[in-house]
């Protein structure tokens, strides 16, 4: 499930919070950004806080790092005990530090800071089931995107191991896990014997605030990606201001989801000029779901999107 905890660009509005998007995988929730107010929209959500297993900051401007002190500081009166883990480009070390030294708080969990100062693709994140790449993107700051990616193991043909007398048991996760057996006639039988690709698995992309990377797209491509989360502060009569101010207009950003050839597009970081005349906004959008081959959608504050109707 993926929950919008805040769509607005630099300024908040009463319609929408700074920018935080909330990711729940397995139960742990993955937190892309943290935009002030953070910690009061969760709130109003169907999640809680003390489910965030890591927090991944795309760049140090305000608007997605002013919630950090706030959510730290609720996590420790809620007495969290696991660990934190927080990535972010260089510097983010120093904002965590400055927010442990507002007021008086006293923080009872560990805190893990990850710097990312990488111009090329890289993992910062891996376990078993998934791992999570950052991609450097082009904005006034250093701008990282992540790309969450869940890793399925090969199948297993039950039935194509029974013909080739594989012993019931031990020897079929064996055999799942990637290491030859014997079977029941002492002949060798390799994984590859035995096993059906892999069923796809969650993919998704969050690009954080940037000018659009036709490499970026290409990148998507490449690694499957089926869900892509796309900064559009403007609608496209404002391209020159978007290049100017290293944003992405609504067409930029259908561009890049239409050579990764997603399934789902979801549009986020809103300028507050739109929340007095959000028509200009939505029509706007409108114009493309007419010859697209994949969804629109633009993000508002609260709403949840279930993964498996974005990927139908």
């Amino acid at each position: 499930m993926i929950t919008f905890l805040g769509t607005s660009a630099a300024v908040p509005t009463k319609k929408r919070n700074h920018i935080g998007i909330a990711f729940k995988y397995n139960g742990d929730i993955f937190l892309f950004d943290c935009g002030e107010n953070i910690q009061r929209q969760f709130l109003y959500s169907p999640l809680s806080p003390m489910k965030i297993k890591a927090i991944f900051i795309t760049h140090l401007h305000g608007d997605h790092i002013l919630g950090l002190p706030g959510i730290i500081q609720s996590l420790s009166f809620l007495e969290r005990k696991e660990d934190l883990l927080i990535f972010g480009p260089k510097g983010i070390k120093d904002i965590v530090k400055y927010s442990l030294s507002f007021g008086y708080c006293s923080i009872n969990f560990n805190i893990k800071v990850f710097e990312i100062d990488s111009r090329e693709p890289i993992d910062v994140y891996r376990e078993e089931k998934f791992r999570i790449i950052a991609y450097p993107l082009e904005h006034f700051v250093d701008n990282y995107s992540y790309t969450f990616l869940e890793i399925k193991k090969p199948r297993l043909d039950i039935e194509k191991a029974k013909k080739l007398k594989v012993k019931i048991g031990p020897d079929l996760k064996r055999l799942k896990n990637g290491y030859p057996v014997r079977n029941i006639d002492g002949e060798l039988i390799y994984p590859e014997d035995v096993l059906l690709p892999p069923k796809k698995g969650i993919s998704l992309s969050y690009s954080g605030d940037t000018l659009p990377i036709k490499e970026y797209g290409k990148f998507l491509k490449d690694n499957g990606v089926d869900i892509l989360i796309h900064e559009a502060t403007y609608d496209d009569s404002l391209k020159d201001l978007a290049v100017e101010s290293y944003h992405s207009t609504i067409g930029d950003a259908v561009k890049i989801a239409d050579i990764a050839e997603v399934k789902s597009l979801i549009l986020t970081h809103i300028s507050a000029r739109y929340d007095k005349d959000e028509d200009i906004y939505y029509k706007n959008v409108e114009r493309y779901k007419k010859d697209c081959k994949f969804k629109i959608f633009v993000s508002e504050d609260l709403k949840s999107y279930n993964i498996k109707e974005l990927i139908k």
